[in-house]
């Protein structure tokens, strides 16, 4: 196979791929970043504790992350064409994808959450602040650098996730290498495709990176400034939008 045949079939297949992990880390995130929250305030000693629903919500997230990937992504075929009409190609992949990485971003989300100072939402607490407003106002953006990198590791999770769908014909450069590759001898154009994956994870990484180091710099010492008043300073008052429902 020359390079300009090679070409013709890595572009689209490329743009597959990126279309496929962009929509699943969506859809992951809509999803996984509450239920991630969630986690966080029903455990014990959380805002909202209810050890039974923080029971139900971990066994759910633990059962699906223990699930091997293949196996998720063949289990799902019946729900995944009753949902977007097809079991094949990458729209079809972005399913078992997106399923698959909700509980692992789930945990990675309670893991940064929890890392907020206590003492900073016992203040809030303190000061009338709602429940909602203590998540809007400093669970999320106290963990915003270490959500980033969560991101940033699911959406390289996806990319490798993405690359096992095309066992199934899942799309992308997964089902190129598959293809070309495996059942036509193509040894060089697989690791041409290797290569290319790696190359991305690559930029991802550093794009993470370099986000999460900017977030940290710009949060050092301005968020409990913010929220609690100058330094040396007590607040007179909570703020109204600290008290709103």
């Amino acid at each position: 196979m020359t390079w300009d045949q090679m070409q013709e079939l890595m572009w689209p297949a490329t743009w597959e791929t990126l279309q496929m992990v962009g929509v699943s880390t969506v859809g992951t995130v809509l999803v996984g970043l509450p239920l991630g929250v969630l986690l966080v305030l029903t455990d014990k000693g959380g805002l909202l504790q209810n050890r039974p629903v923080n029971k139900v919500l971990g066994a759910v997230v633990n059962i699906v992350r223990s699930v091997p990937f293949i196996i998720l992504m063949i289990a799902l075929i019946s729900f995944t064409r009753w949902l977007v009409g097809t079991s094949i190609g990458w729209e079809a992949a972005t399913v078992p994808l997106t399923i698959g990485a909700i509980p692992f971003f789930a945990r990675l989300v309670e893991t940064s959450v929890r890392e907020v100072d206590r003492g900073l939402v016992e203040a809030l607490q303190a000061m009338g602040a709602s429940t909602w407003t203590i998540v809007r106002k400093a669970l999320l953006p106290e963990s915003l650098p270490g959500l980033v990198a969560s991101v940033t590791t699911t959406v390289i999770t996806l990319i490798s996730y993405s690359a096992m769908a095309g066992v199934v014909g899942g799309g992308g450069l997964g089902t190129l290498a598959i293809n070309y590759g495996y059942f036509r001898f193509e040894t060089a154009f697989m690791w041409i495709i290797v290569a290319e994956l790696v190359i991305i994870v690559t930029v991802v990484q550093l794009l993470g990176d370099w986000a999460v180091g900017r977030l940290a710099n710009r949060g050092r010492g301005g968020g409990r400034t913010r929220l609690l008043g100058r330094r040396g300073k007590a607040p007179a008052a909570p703020d109204e939008d600290l008290v709103a429902s």
